[in-house]
């Protein structure tokens, strides 16, 4: 069966983090939302500046209110997850996130101020 012409020959593929607020979310005050804000985006911005996170921020508008935002780290899925459990926001039952290997066609993304390469090119496996 010949190759779908619609499907690229490479792909870019990165390392994503989207953050949602579950169900059971702890209530808290809002001094102690405040703070957890504050720690929340202290920690994450710590791991851009560590070059691991390579772009976030938070979600807009939306049509299913959880979703809080989305990362683009510059490591693969285990060590995603295991820097995602470090933050405090997820520590604290606040947020939960599902990670994942986003697919995008080769060089439709730039990162201009990552330090290194983001991703990895891949091609499609034939079936």
């Amino acid at each position: 069966m010949p190759r779908d012409p619609h499907i690229p020959d490479a792909f870019d593929v990165y390392t994503v983090v989207v953050l949602r607020r579950p169900d059971d979310a702890p209530e808290l005050s809002d001094d102690a939302l405040d703070e957890l804000q504050a720690q929340h985006l202290a920690y994450r911005a710590g791991l851009a500046e560590q070059g691991l996170i390579v772009v976030n921020g938070p979600f807009g508008e939306q049509s299913d209110g959880p979703y809080r935002g989305m990362s683009v780290f510059a490591c693969d899925l285990a060590e995603a997850a295991r820097l995602s459990d470090g933050d405090p926001s997820v520590a604290a039952g606040r947020l939960t996130y599902d990670v994942m290997e986003w697919w995008v066609r080769a060089d439709a993304l730039a990162f201009p101020l990552a330090e290194g390469p983001v991703g990895d090119r891949r091609s499609m496996p034939d079936d």
